[in-house]
């Protein structure tokens, strides 16, 4: 009777051994994948606000050549570019160069 329930005793405790390694590697499979899956939104976190920062950026260049179509397509506002662009002037204007002035690009 000893014998016996030695082994059962020692079965027991391989029962348990065993079943906690099966438990923790089940747990360590799912961490893993649970760091891969957060690794992964972190990435897109990332790229969404790289793309969401280009879409303000060109939004904002839209904005800026709707303005540009809207005075060249305005005679009055595309006057002053060709007398810009050209070096005429109109009447009663004057042409004034400035040297070492650094123009102003939008």
């Amino acid at each position: 009777m000893k014998a016996s329930a030695r082994n059962r005793a020692r079965f027991k405790l391989l029962t348990r051994v065993g079943t906690f390694l099966i438990c923790v590697t089940v747990f360590a499979l799912v961490f893993v994948q649970y760091a891969h899956v957060v690794g992964r939104n972190v990435a897109m976190v990332r790229s969404l606000h790289g793309v969401q920062n280009d879409v303000k950026t060109l939004q904002e260049r839209k904005r800026w050549q709707k303005h540009e179509i809207n005075r060249l397509t305005d005679p009055a506002g595309t006057i002053p570019e060709i007398h810009e662009r050209l070096h005429l002037v109109g009447p009663h204007e004057t042409i004034i160069y400035l040297r070492g002035a650094k123009t102003l690009s939008p």
